[in-house]
């Protein structure tokens, strides 16, 4: 693949990433061996209670805050300066947090296990276990593998990142597999739904299980100009002009079409059959999901929306010609899925789609559930939504 840098995670290798950082080396404290150990960042309990502990004893006032809690959690300081909080219980997830010490946002010191982000350094994680393994864990199972490539965007004039997983096999077969073009959310970046996410486990496991098709999964980076992790910070969204609202392809605009596809395809086995192509994305990337998918019938033939970004206001400019023909928009859709949780902020906007989508007789499926707008709910929509693809 010319001009195009691959490093494959095998997962036994990738598993690293969630490990502890390793202890300080020996003589760190003047020829006395190595310093004592930091207390674990947290203690999570057979109950599903979770006990968070920072050493900062000179701050004034230290929080926790995640999608464990609706608010951030203030936390008590010890006469060890050891300030602690105990949450939940909680149902078993894969959760993050950040510390906020004398009000700055601090990422555990003491946790590897860290998301990614454009906007700042990601969150920690943690993960409350269930009696039995996630969807999302590692497990003992046939694994695939990541890769990163760089490529020029064309439509942007810039260098960018994809990630793509592969599934088990892929190297010893001459198969050409279908694609799922899975996209982040504003936060996020490229590696997000492999770093939190942890896409490839939860295609690993559903693969193993039976319950998915083999399947490619393309992540591309969501915002417009250079990958975050290579160019300069992404430019905040455009205001609208004139106080007149904007269109979401205005807003949130991606090169998945222009780009990543003939990019994605050129470089692995991918079928490019509108049959066995799927997108899907969480809220910023839930919204490019709509977009992209509705606007572009004769390319994809499955959708999911992840909490996604709706501006009602726009929608049926956005969609028009979907919209206008029930008929040929039910005729190649194969599979249109939106979710969102009740507690979301976009919950609302969300119905409010569904219902005119069912006004326009769309046919779909609206899948309401709990909690508001998390990674746990995320995961468990990759987790449903991916067994119903090329089928």
């Amino acid at each position: 693949m010319r001009n195009t840098l691959i490093v494959a995670f095998s997962i036994a290798l990738g598993s690293l990433l969630w490990a502890q950082a390793p202890p300080p080396a020996r003589g760190g404290r003047g020829g006395r061996g190595p310093a004592a150990p930091a207390p674990p960042s947290y203690d999570v309990r057979p109950d599903g209670t979770v006990t968070f502990r920072l050493r900062a004893p000179d701050a004034a006032a230290v929080s926790v805050s995640g999608d464990f809690v609706d608010a951030a959690q203030a936390m008590t300081k010890g006469a060890d300066g050891i300030w602690s909080v105990t949450v939940g219980p909680l149902r078993p997830a894969l959760y993050n947090y950040t510390f906020s010490v004398s009000g700055v946002r601090v990422v555990d010191p003491t946790n590897s296990m860290v998301g990614t982000g454009d906007r700042s350094a990601g969150s920690s994680l943690f993960e409350v276990k269930g009696d039995r393994p996630s969807p999302w864990d590692l497990q003992p199972v046939p694994h695939g593998a990541v890769h990163i490539n760089y490529y020029v965007s064309k439509k942007f004039d810039a260098q960018r990142m994809m990630y793509v997983y592969t599934p088990p096999a892929y190297d010893t077969s001459t198969t050409k597999y279908p694609a799922l073009y899975l996209m982040h959310g504003a936060g996020g970046i490229e590696s997000s739904w492999f770093t939190a996410g942890r896409a490839n486990l939860i295609l690993d496991n559903l693969i193993a299980e039976g319950k998915a098709r083999p399947m490619i999964v393309v992540m591309p980076y969501g915002r417009p100009g250079p990958a975050a992790t290579i160019g300069r910070p992404p430019a905040p969204a455009p205001a609208s002009a004139g106080g007149q609202p904007q269109t979401s392809s205005v807003v949130f605009p991606n090169d998945v079409v222009a780009d990543v596809i003939g990019f994605a395809e050129k470089a692995y086995r991918i079928s490019s059959r509108p049959d066995d192509r799927a997108v899907a994305g969480l809220s910023m990337g839930g919204n490019q999901t709509l977009f992209v998918g509705l606007t572009h019938l004769d390319m994809f033939r499955y959708i999911g929306a992840f909490s996604p970004v709706i501006f009602n206001q726009s929608v049926e400019q956005d969609y028009k010609d979907a919209l206008g023909d029930a008929a040929a928009t039910n005729r190649k859709l194969k599979q249109f899925f939106i979710y969102c949780g009740r507690k979301d902020t976009l919950f609302a906007s969300n119905k409010s789609f569904h219902e005119l989508l069912d006004q326009r007789q769309i046919k779909h499926t609206f899948v309401e559930t709990e909690g508001a707008h998390v990674w746990w709910n995320w995961r468990d929509y990759l987790v449903d939504f991916a067994p119903r693809l090329f089928r």
